[in-house]
């Protein structure tokens, strides 16, 4: 696999896919390489999200701009099975490494274009990241704090549920297809359009009802006493799902919820109210271990030291495998790879700037001329 990408979308894609065993040779700008590698905090010469994103990949630094640049990597594209790139629609094509192009000498390249918007359309040519995505997509419109005012999102949700993920599994279908066909394609993927499917139930209420879910005010965006978060004594958060009538009259008999409340559908607001006055009596350890192995759909919200921490994340193994950074190792991040497909690499490093540039010194003389 080439990879032409650059922060999140592209390289989380291909690290899944290096977790499955491919061989990934990333393609960085000289000197500076990807933007990441100077991001805060570092772990070594280079910011730790970019060692964790580029484990186990090669790294080349190439000039795309430079007159003989595609003649230098002429070899590795006649033999790729997977570009990945997200660049703005057209900018690949200028440096004469466009679908057209490279699918003329490769017909069986699955090329993978990430962008924001596509690579037609009105804003395909939008500059962006996460956070308009997920704005343009109305999916931050959901979520709303207590001045009514969205909330940011705590993790980069358009990144990587609206590019990277899509961008393996098809990625995998084009292989597939491949096998049957011999032939490549270019995959589109639009991280913003690919956010809809993350709000199937808020599409449902806006066509069904004619209006777009309300935030505070809907099932899951804050308008039910079973869908909540809860302070507690101590100031900690329970994170309150019993949606289900069983889970939620578990739910209620332990905090012991006057029987009058627990219609919630009579008086949504005075039942809440009557649960956070529940929550807020006790501290997180007496609620972590009133729920402990009843069926309530009741969590203690973690930080990300306790989730780490997790005896049943320990049990599962999650972390593993690990990513050897500046002589130490540190835990890898654990990617949604079935264990039985997983390569045989364990705990591995990540690519120094232009270390495997050997690559571009191979001899072509078909495409040399």
């Amino acid at each position: 696999m080439l990879d032409f990408s650059t922060l999140v979308p592209g390289p989380l894609a291909t690290l899944l896919l290096v977790d499955a065993g491919a061989d990934v040779i990333k393609v960085e700008r000289p000197g500076r390489g990807d933007e990441m590698r100077g991001y805060e905090p570092k772990a070594g010469p280079d910011g730790i999200g970019f060692a964790l994103l580029n484990r186990g990949k090669r790294s080349i630094t190439l000039d795309l701009k430079a007159p003989d640049a595609v003649d230098r990597l002429m070899p590795l594209l006649r033999t790729a099975d997977v570009l990945v790139e997200q660049y703005r629609p057209g900018v690949m094509d200028r440096f004469g490494l466009g679908y057209q192009a490279l699918s003329a000498i490769n017909p069986g390249l699955i090329y993978c274009s990430i962008t924001g918007y596509g690579q037609t359309g009105p804003k395909a040519a939008a500059a962006g990241h996460d956070l308009n995505f997920v704005a343009d997509s109305g999916m931050l419109s959901l979520a709303a704090g207590a001045d009514g005012a969205p909330v940011l999102p705590a993790v980069q949700v358009g990144d990587i549920g609206g590019g990277a993920y899509p961008a393996v599994v098809n990625i995998l279908l084009a292989l597939l297809q491949r096998n049957r066909t011999g032939r490549g394609c270019h995959l589109d993927i639009a991280m913003a359009e690919n956010l809809f499917a993350f709000q199937y139930w808020a599409l449902g209420i806006a066509v069904a009802g004619g209006q777009g879910p309300r935030p505070g005010g809907e099932l899951l965006t804050g308008g039910s006493p079973r869908y909540q978060l809860y302070r507690t004594a101590d100031g900690r958060f329970v994170a309150a799902a019993p949606l289900e009538d069983k889970f939620w009259e578990n739910f209620c008999t332990i905090i012991g919820l006057p029987d009058d409340l627990r219609d919630d559908a009579r008086d949504p607001a005075a039942t809440i109210q009557a649960v956070a006055a529940a929550m807020a009596s006790r501290d997180a350890d007496h609620w972590r271990a009133a729920f402990a192995g009843k069926d309530v759909c009741c969590s203690i919200v973690s930080t990300m030291q306790e989730a780490m921490a997790d005896d049943h994340v320990a049990a599962r193994d999650l972390f593993a495998r690990g990513l050897v950074v500046d002589g130490r190792t540190v835990p890898a991040v654990p990617t949604p790879i079935a264990a039985g497909l997983r390569g045989d690499k364990a705990d591995v490093g990540y690519p120094a700037l232009g270390e495997a540039n050997g690559l571009l010194d191979q001899t072509n003389p078909e495409a040399r001329g």
